[in-house]
């Protein structure tokens, strides 16, 4: 299979590691090792006498047991253990699609989820979202986008970039459907855990459906996302069973190392959750503050949660503009052409503790 150029990776390319701020970042403030070790006082000596050979390759007992209490109904031997988000991505859409396939797809949303399954011969229908509202997709559109080839439907919640989150009404609804037609349910939800508003947080795809896949991964609403852990729960034992095989050509297992600090972090989970959300929610009211003072430039509808909002520039190209930003500012925004959802919005980052630096930098170059 040959997949296509991942814009999204191919624009960091050019900028993430030479430029000051990084004002659209899609993970949180990491942490440092000492921080983590910190958590629990012998956990450092635990990993100097961690012996550096093979891991089992579904993820050490430990960790998947750590993952499955962040679901309700998921057990420990339902949790498959990847390398990032990335990789089980990849192997769900190779194990679970044919040629001729066919996918609904939550749009915009991050390139893979449509791009492996296009290279593994399968059609995609975007599910537009209301970009001009909280980036809500519309239910209703469902049945106009179902084909008999139709065998998945990929949602993100919370979502990247727009920081929506599905309401429990609408995502019943998608359930429903979803069973209705027998299709798969695969959710992205990397961000999980980091709504502001408790409310919001909704139950996990895999304890809703049986057919349902969750995605999650230390990355985004751990601010760990040097350690390179994802995983997926699901129910369906054949599935799980073939991504499994799959991943023999893949990873085959984890760094030993990363899935014992990915086990101390979901060990305090909690603790590491509100760390992020107290992050955003200061930043947060700074770009309330920022998009405020700019409304002639910008159009800016608060996200729920998530690290990520998906402001409209209204003053011309937003390539163009971030294009200049960066050369002349030192202030890296993402264009909304990186997400093949037109020229005229930017992805902003908020989840970085230096947001009010890189937002002065950016008020002053504007």
């Amino acid at each position: 299979m040959q997949p296509r150029p991942f814009l999204l990776e191919r624009y960091f390319d050019r900028y993430e590691f030479t430029t000051r701020y990084l004002l659209c970042s899609s993970d949180a403030e990491t942490l440092s090792l000492a921080e983590l070790l910190a958590l629990e006082p012998a956990a450092e000596a635990r990993l100097r006498d961690l012996r550096l050979g093979y891991t089992p390759a579904r993820g050490t007992p430990e960790l998947r047991e750590a993952i499955a209490g962040l679901y309700q109904y998921t057990r420990a031997d339902e949790i498959l253990v990847h390398g990032g988000a990335q990789e089980p991505i990849f192997s769900f859409m190779n194990v679970a699609l044919a040629p001729g396939d066919h996918v609904v797809c939550q749009f915009p949303a991050y390139q893979s989820q449509y791009s492996v399954a296009q290279a593994a011969g399968a059609e995609v229908s975007y599910w537009p979202a209301d970009l001009d509202g909280d980036g809500a997709p519309d239910p209703d559109d469902l049945p106009r986008l179902l084909r008999p080839s139709t065998r998945a439907i990929v949602i993100t919640s919370p979502n990247n970039p727009t920081g929506y989150v599905f309401d429990s009404q609408r995502l019943d609804a998608v359930v429903t459907f979803a069973r209705k037609h027998g299709l798969w349910l695969f959710c992205d939800e990397a961000y999980r855990g980091s709504e502001r508003d408790p409310r919001d947080r909704h139950a996990a795809g895999c304890d809703l459906y049986e057919r349902g896949v969750s995605l999650g991964t230390t990355s985004k609403a751990y601010g760990l996302a040097g350690l390179r852990i994802g995983w997926i729960a699901t129910h369906d034992r054949t599935l799980y069973g073939r991504m499994a095989s799959f991943k023999d050509y893949l990873t085959i297992c984890n760094s030993a190392p990363s899935e014992f600090l990915a086990t101390l972090a979901l060990r305090h989970g909690d603790t590491l959750l509100e760390r992020v959300r107290s992050i955003t929610s200061r930043n947060l009211a700074s770009l309330d503050e920022f998009f405020q003072r700019r409304s002639a430039l910008f159009q800016w509808h608060r996200p729920r949660a998530g690290t990520t909002g998906f402001p409209r520039y209204l003053g011309g190209s937003a390539e163009q503009l971030c294009d200049d930003i960066v050369r002349r500012a030192g202030v890296l925004l993402l264009p909304s052409t990186a997400f093949e959802a037109g020229d005229d919005r930017v992805r902003v980052g908020y989840g970085r503790t230096n947001l009010p630096d890189a937002l002065a930098a950016l008020d002053a170059a504007l």
